[in-house]
């Protein structure tokens, strides 16, 4: 059985509730999945799982979020390749430049990138609940 992370930054609840859909759509597809905020992830449980759904809107500028997110990010970030890794998230603004550079930037690492991101504009619709679950069930 799969072991799957699901580690996410929220500042209003919408990336929180694709990350709980991401977790759904993998638990469906057999594998067991831990959802974490990213305070509560760290380097050290990375190796208890066999891929990490990563979560975070866009702040500023379309950038990550810099005071908990980014920091457990850069910490993880050179231990990703082969592991399996998706990424989702919401933003109010802007077309998604942030999470074109992320997936970039995690597909140079190495990473086993199993699906498209998601991303949502503002709270996520139906659609995007759906693409989110898919999501998950592409790490399985």
């Amino acid at each position: 059985m799969s072991k799957i992370a699901v580690v996410y930054w929220s500042g209003t609840g919408n990336t929180e509730e694709m990350a709980k859909a991401v977790a759904k759509g993998a638990q469906e597809a057999g594998a067991q999945t831990e959802l974490f905020s990213a305070a509560e992830f760290s380097a050290d449980k990375l190796d208890s799982f066999d891929g990490i759904a990563l979560g975070c809107p866009a702040m500023g500028a379309e950038e990550l979020e810099d005071s908990e997110f980014l920091p457990m990010y850069e910490s993880i970030k050179n231990s990703l390749s082969g592991k399996k890794v998706v990424l989702f998230g919401s933003y109010g603004w802007g077309d998604g430049e942030w999470m074109r550079v992320w997936d970039e930037e995690v597909k140079a690492l190495g990473a086993d990138v199993t699906a498209d991101f998601v991303i949502a504009n503002e709270a996520p619709d139906a659609d995007a609940i759906a693409a989110c679950e898919k999501l998950g069930a592409s790490m399985v």
